[in-house]
């Protein structure tokens, strides 16, 4: 019997875990929710559960916190990070916490399936295990490559005494004590194209222990360099190469031919200058990393990067946003294909795209879209599409060479704006058809002290959506709405001789005479007894 604990304070992304999982198939018997890292410890003291998923950003205790309690007071509970940040000290921080997987949001079904079954795994070791110094070896053997890449990424980063991570280096993992100097190499998977990324879409891990180990190869694990997985920037493979026998280029010219036998992919490599070590090795990484990002993707013109060119001025995805918005709502293809048309005709009098460039207009996509769908939270989200829309491709619109199609690229984009305008057309139906409900409710109800509080608690929708929405539907706000409802009952009333002004008013939801006819006049130029009179006349 195994219980799972998933803590984040939004309900539809526990859900969502709790869906993707294969929980009867791993042993779990039960699954506790927690909205924050508090309510997190109250069901772990209460209900003792085995595991827990927790997200990191939350209110009253976040997960570090979280994870910090549960190491102090529950160290046997197996930890599994959930977090919408790619942030390398929430990493360093789950590492430090005992936490076993660190899972980026949207969650991948094969990457959390793969941390429960290692969580699931662990717990049943654990149990089998005769002593506490097993237990303790096995863990320390399982976490020594990745202690590498700790102290190596601490190297090229601003964290910690160089001086002392060499020492731990060399020590724990026999670099050589003569080296004086180095150059640092990288190498991106995120340049790499979408079918290869396919490939290995459940197997990332498998990606990277590829790549690092043709490096290796090359390097004789150490003698000449070390290669190793960025954990700041999980997308990245690190080269540092110490060796002053072969030239820097004929070494990763050697390494490129080993991936490309193996992978059969003809990779971009950034490189740095050969710096100190191990005092300015980061500052050979930062070169090598802008060389490679800032290359010009649009044309080939060499596999080795190790200048940084002069950036260009920015061109702003916003500029276009109306176009590809307009595009959108249209529905139609031939309007979508034009809009993204318009924004590569845009992109092609750059003269020049960069990795860079490529990965800051996918982040303003992101945003563009959000607000999108942000100015339909006010009803239920059409899940299946926006689902679609989240898991289109996240990877740059490289081809097999490195260089940016434009043909992929531009699918990429109509496959957004197309996902986007299902979404965008099941909610204005939907919030058309909320809308109206709310007209038909005053219309049925206008005798009543109605208030736009009322709305909100009765339609659950927030008072500003409703006040926002009703006014773009009705060309009205609902307060004037409702007061000329209540004016048209008013005037049939009135026909009626037997009933006083005062009662008129009373029926009509106005439980003032004055006020009453105050806004009677307003709206019809005469007071109630005047239209009476008029209408007695005739």
């Amino acid at each position: 019997m195994i219980k799972v604990l998933i803590a984040d304070d939004e309900k539809h992304v526990r859900e969502a875990i709790k869906l993707l999982a294969d929980w009867e198939g791993h042993g779990v018997t039960e699954i506790l929710e927690a909205n924050d890292g508090q309510a997190a410890v109250d069901l772990i003291i209460e209900e003792s559960p085995q595991i827990v998923m927790t997200d990191m950003r939350m209110p009253r205790m976040d997960g570090t916190k979280l994870l910090e309690w549960i190491q102090s007071n529950r160290p046997a509970v197996k930890t599994i990070v959930i977090s919408g940040y790619d942030d390398f000290e929430l990493v360093r921080h789950t590492i430090r916490s005992g936490g076993m997987d660190y899972i980026l949001k949207p969650v991948d079904p094969d990457a959390l399936g793969e941390a429960l079954g290692k969580a699931v795994e662990s717990i049943h070791k654990e149990t089998l295990q005769d002593s506490l110094s097993t237990r303790k070896n096995m863990e320390l053997n399982r976490m020594k490559p990745h202690y590498a890449d700790k102290l190596l990424t601490d190297l090229i980063s601003s964290h910690g005494s160089k001086d002392e991570l060499a020492r731990q280096l060399r020590d724990e993992f026999g670099l050589p004590e003569d080296i004086t100097a180095c150059s640092a190499a990288v190498i991106s998977t995120t340049q790499l194209d979408q079918e290869l990324l396919n490939k290995f879409r459940s197997m990332r891990q498998l990606l990277y222990f590829t790549l690092i180990n043709v490096c290796n190869e090359v390097l004789l694990s150490g003698q000449k360099g070390i290669a190793f997985h960025h954990l700041a920037n999980p997308e990245e493979i690190v080269l540092l190469i110490w060796d002053e026998t072969m030239p820097l280029e004929a070494t990763l010219k050697e390494i490129r031919s080993g991936i490309d036998l193996t992978l059969h992919r003809q990779i971009h490599i950034g490189a740095g200058p050969r710096e100190p070590f191990p005092m300015d090795t980061a500052g050979s990484y930062l070169n090598a990393h802008q060389a490679l990002w800032q290359r010009n993707a649009g044309e080939l013109s060499g596999w080795l990067h190790t200048s940084t060119p002069q950036p260009q001025k920015p061109l702003r995805l916003a500029s276009h946003e109306e176009s590809f918005r307009m595009a959108a709502l249209s529905g139609s293809m031939e309007q979508i294909s034009a809009a993204v048309d318009g924004w590569m005709d845009s992109v092609r009098k750059l003269g020049k795209v960069t990795p860079a460039e490529l990965t800051q207009w996918n982040t303003e996509w992101d945003w563009m879209l959000k607000q999108w769908m942000d100015q339909g939270a006010g009803s239920a989200s059409p899940g299946s599409d926006k689902d679609a829309l989240l898991e289109l491709p996240r990877s740059l619109p490289m081809d097999p060479q490195g260089k940016l199609s434009y043909p992929l690229w531009k699918s990429q984009y109509e496959g957004r704006l197309t996902a986007a305008s299902r979404i965008l057309t099941q909610q204005h139906s939907r919030e058309s058809h909320i809308i109206h409900d709310i007209a038909h409710y005053l219309e049925n109800h206008y005798a009543e002290d109605i208030s736009l509080q009322d709305m909100a608690a009765r339609f659950f929708l927030s008072r500003e959506y409703i006040s926002r929405r009703f006014k773009q539907e009705f060309c009205v706000n609902i307060s004037d709405f409702l007061a000329g409802v209540r004016i048209d009952k008013a005037k049939l009333l009135l026909l009626n001789p037997q009933l006083r002004i005062s009662q008129v008013a009373e029926m009509v939801g106005y439980q003032d005479e004055k006020y009453f006819s105050k806004v009677f006049k307003k709206q019809e130029g005469r007071t109630p007894n005047e239209y009476r009179k008029e209408q007695a006349s005739r």
